[in-house]
């Protein structure tokens, strides 16, 4: 019977050699555990679907590389929650693909969203958003412009929620202040 590798050995297995046998074993340990995790997260079960495979796409193909920092489940949690982010918001494929589709039946009607920014560009607005600090602003894109929740918030930018939830905060009182 052969010895069981840990997962450090399987991640260096994989990245040195493309080891398969590793790369099977380290998705058998993990897999259920992340597509668990996902579906609490998402009720579309083809997007969490994606999403595992991506996840485990990425760490065969190297684009994502294990630093030995911390455990494997959290590192591979951190790069399924940036892709389950990024299918929510509709960056995927097929959110690209309805985009361009949408872009084609109505090229000279501006977007509900464009419209807002022009407002905010020629607006107050503008420049009390160009006051903030780049950490503030980039919590208000995240949760307020992005819509997500505090939670992928702190996945994206790679802070504790509570951080998410204290500087939005701070942000919304200066921007209060700035347009009083």
């Amino acid at each position: 019977m052969s010895e069981t590798r840990s997962d450090g050995e399987l991640l260096r297995a994989i990245a040195a050699d493309g080891d398969r046998h590793a790369f099977e074993e380290l998705y058998r340990r993990y897999a259920p555990w992340l597509t668990a995790r996902m579906r609490s997260r998402c009720a579309d079960a083809g997007i969490v679907d994606d999403v595992v495979q991506e996840t485990f796409l990425a760490v065969w193909r190297g684009s994502a590389r294990y630093r030995e920092e911390g455990d494997v489940a959290g590192w591979l949690w951190r790069i399924g929650a940036r892709r389950l982010v990024d299918a929510i918001r509709g960056d995927g494929a097929r959110g690209r693909l309805r985009q361009a589709l949408a872009r084609l039946r109505h090229r000279d009607e501006a977007s509900a969203e464009e419209r807002v920014l022009t407002g905010v560009e020629h607006g107050d607005l503008a420049g009390a958003l160009t006051r903030l600090s780049p950490e503030l602003r980039a919590v208000l894109q995240a949760t307020v412009i992005d819509g997500l929740t505090t939670r992928e918030a702190a996945v994206l930018l790679g802070i504790p929620p509570g951080t998410v939830k204290t500087r939005a905060q701070r942000a919304r009182k200066q921007l209060r202040e700035a347009l009083a």
